[in-house]
């Protein structure tokens, strides 16, 4: 399962239930028990368990909550969001593309471009996915590409 309250890729559920596992661990670190031990005990690796142990020591329980808002993810506001979806609606052409084809690194550069936001292309891929917009995989040419079978089938759908 993908984790991360970084770049939003969590459901709120998911998110409150992965929250209530970290507050475990911080009870746990406040009571002496080591990371290797929380890691057994909530069956989480021993990578998280350091992770959050290392946010408790400096913070405490609070550094340990989630900095996501449930549906928008962490780094684009509402506001974004609506600009974000009013770009694409606009057509890959008019930011610069020589097609009409959004791929999930186009939007991350346009993300880049317009919000100062750094997006991975997967990170795009959930955020359009929440947002219920579908993508293009980004573009790889084929070894052996038959352009003119291609142009024929185009023409036909």
């Amino acid at each position: 399962m993908r984790y991360s309250d970084r770049s939003g890729g969590l459901s709120a559920p998911e998110r409150e239930r992965r929250e209530t596992l970290r507050f475990q661990a911080a009870d746990m670190f406040a009571g002496k028990i080591t990371p290797p031990r929380v890691a057994q005990l909530l069956s989480i690796t021993r990578k998280s368990a350091y992770e959050w142990y290392a946010l408790w020591k400096r913070g405490g329980k609070t550094a340990l909550a989630s900095k996501c808002t449930a549906g928008t993810g962490c780094k684009l506001t509402d506001e974004q969001l609506d600009r974000l979806e009013a770009f694409l609606d606009e057509g890959a052409v008019v930011h610069g593309w020589d097609d009409q084809c959004w791929t999930s690194t186009r939007v991350a550069v346009l993300i880049a471009e317009r919000f100062h936001l750094s997006y991975t292309p997967r990170g795009v891929a959930y955020l359009l996915e929440r947002l219920g917009w579908s993508f293009q995989v980004p573009s790889h040419r084929a070894a052996r590409c038959d352009e003119a079978q291609i142009a024929t089938w185009v023409k036909q759908v």
